[in-house]
C-alpha cells in the first residue's frame, strides 16, 4: 500500500475536459513514472490520489486547475530582447525552446510574438487554467 516514502511506479495518463490526451505513458511508449512519495517529485494533488492505492490498482480522478498546474499568470509571460537568444536558432511562434535558471533548472517557454520590440515568451505550464483527468495505474510499490 502507498504511503509517505513509498518508492513508486505507475503508468499515468492525463487528458483535458475535451478528451484531448496530454500525456499516456503506455500509449507514448514512455517509461513509467517512478517517484518517492514525498519527496516533491510529482504534484501534490496527485501523490494524495495514489496515497492508499496498492501494486495493480487502477484510479481516476479529475483535477480542477487549482490542484494540477495552476491558472495562467500574466507575469509569466515576458517580452525578451532579440539578443537574449542564439543567433543560430530560427525563432518562430510556436517554438517552445529551454531557458536556463539561476539555479541551472531548465524551463520551458513558449515564443508567442515575434516583433521589433522582442520576444513574447509564455513561461506557464501549457496545462495551466485547465481541469485534467489523471489515471494512474500502479506497477510496483517498495516499502519506505
Amino acid at each position: 500500500m502507498i504511503r509517505p516514502g513509498s518508492r513508486v511506479r505507475m503508468h499515468v495518463r492525463l487528458c483535458l475536459d475535451d478528451g484531448t490526451v496530454a500525456d499516456d505513458t503506455r500509449a507514448d511508449g514512455d517509461e513509467p513514472v517512478t517517484f518517492t512519495v514525498g519527496a516533491g517529485e510529482l504534484l501534490p494533488s496527485l501523490e494524495t490520489v495514489v496515497m492508499g492505492l496498492a501494486t495493480g490498482d487502477r484510479h481516476t480522478v479529475t483535477l480542477p486547475p487549482e490542484q494540477a498546474y495552476g491558472f495562467a499568470s500574466p507575469r509569466a509571460v515576458q517580452t525578451l530582447p532579440h539578443d537574449d537568444f542564439p543567433p543560430d536558432l530560427a525563432l518562430a511562434e510556436g517554438l517552445i525552446v529551454g531557458f536556463d535558471t539561476p539555479t541551472g533548472e531548465q524551463i520551458p517557454g513558449l515564443i508567442r510574438r515575434i516583433g521589433e520590440d522582442g520576444v513574447t515568451v509564455d513561461f506557464n505550464h501549457p496545462l495551466a487554467g485547465q481541469a485534467v483527468t489523471v489515471t494512474v495505474e500502479i506497477l510496483a510499490v517498495d516499502p519506505p
